[in-house]
Parts: structure tokens; C-alpha cells; sequence
């Protein structure tokens, strides 16, 4: 499983140690701890398990998360409102923010990459398939499903926006890998013609062919 350390925004596998720390009437409590490979420094959680009121996990150290904000290429609203929302209440509800994250993820890949599956698990492994990817980022939009578990929450894949439990770090993983796909889909496309444009008017002023 990955998570992207919230202290340098580089995603790691973490290793954690657990302590119990007690239990109330609804919870039995542990305190978390791992150490980012990258930076070296703690991320401490608490999770509580009960057997009628579920789970709960959240970050508490570091309070708050380092995100980016989108650059002006990226034209499509559902996108930047997916996104902004997703950021928006990520240290209060790590499960709306990856069901917000997955939605325009889905929106993405059906949109820019015109897949067709009706499942975001079908949908990844379809551009996957494509090989319209960078290696890299390919294996990273896998990686979602391994750290979403799609196999064992069938929601998240067929109901994007569903709020369901979600792994510790599983969150903060999907917006890398989103913010990747969109410099992908939407920044580097944008930027290049950009530089063509640019270059063809140098050419058509020194009365030479533009590029094709």
C-alpha cells in the first residue's frame, strides 16, 4: 500500500507500528506511527475499530496536508471542482475526499481518454490495456485499486462517488495520482501547442513553413 507523506507530498510505503492506547464504550483505540522514507519524518494516526460503530482513522500529526493548486490549462470544471472539493476535506473526511478524487478520475479517463467500461475498475484497466500511458503513471492508476481494495469494496469501483471506508493514506494516494493525470491530460497537451503556435509564428514572419 502507498501513501503520499504529508509532511513532502512524496508518495512511500509506509511501515507502521501500532500501540494500543485503550478503549471507550464505542472504540478499542490504537495510536500509529511511521517514519516517511523520503523526508524521515513521523506520521502518527489514531484508529478506532468497534464491532457496531466500524472504524475511524485519522492523521493528527501532521495537522494538514501540503496540496497544489491546478494550473490554468485545466479548462474542464467538473475536473477542478472534483479536485478543489477533494483537497477541501481531506483532513476531515478522508472517505468523501477519495470518493471525490475517484469521481474525476472516472470523469477523466472517460472524457480525455474516451474509455468505455461502466466501472472505474474496467475503466483503469482499459487505458491501462491502451498502453496511451506513460509507464509510470500507468502503474500508478493501478495502484489505486490495489490501495482502494476494489476487490473487496466493489462500490468504489462501480459507485464512484460513494462514501465508503477507505485505507489509511489511500486518500492522499488517489490525489497524486490525479494531479498526475491531469499534468498528463490537460497541462502537457496544452503547454505543447502552446510552443508550437509560438514557433510557427517565428517561422511565418521569417517567411518559412509552419509545422505541422
Amino acid at each position: 500500500m502507498f501513501m503520499i507523506c504529508p509532511h513532502c507530498t512524496i508518495g512511500f510505503k509506509p511501515e507502521w507500528e501500532e500501540t494500543n492506547i485503550g478503549y471507550d464504550s464505542n472504540y478499542n483505540w490504537d495510536c500509529l506511527h511511521c517514519r516517511c522514507s523520503e523526508c524521515e519524518k513521523s506520521i502518527i494516526a489514531i484508529r478506532g475499530a468497534g464491532a457496531y460503530v466500524g472504524r475511524v482513522e485519522r492523521i493528527v500529526h501532521p495537522k494538514g496536508h501540503v496540496r497544489k493548486s491546478l494550473p490554468d490549462e485545466v479548462d474542464d470544471v467538473a475536473v477542478v471542482n472534483y479536485y478543489n472539493e477533494s483537497c477541501l476535506v481531506l483532513e476531515d473526511s478522508p472517505k468523501a475526499s477519495a470518493a471525490l478524487s475517484r469521481r474525476s478520475l472516472q470523469h477523466i479517463l472517460r472524457e480525455k481518454l474516451n474509455v468505455k467500461k461502466s466501472s472505474l475498475n474496467a475503466e483503469i484497466q482499459e487505458v491501462i490495456d491502451s498502453e496511451l500511458l506513460p509507464s509510470d503513471l500507468a502503474n500508478n492508476l493501478d495502484a489505486i485499486r490495489n490501495t482502494g481494495n476494489f476487490a473487496a469494496h466493489p462500490t468504489k469501483s462501480t459507485s464512484t462517488g460513494e462514501i465508503v471506508e477507505v485505507e489509511l493514506g489511500e486518500a492522499e494516494w488517489n490525489l497524486e495520482v490525479l494531479e498526475d493525470l491531469i499534468e498528463y491530460t490537460f497541462v502537457r497537451p496544452a503547454r505543447s501547442q502552446a510552443k508550437r503556435e509560438s514557433l510557427n509564428a517565428k517561422l511565418k514572419d521569417a517567411g518559412k513553413p509552419e509545422m505541422q
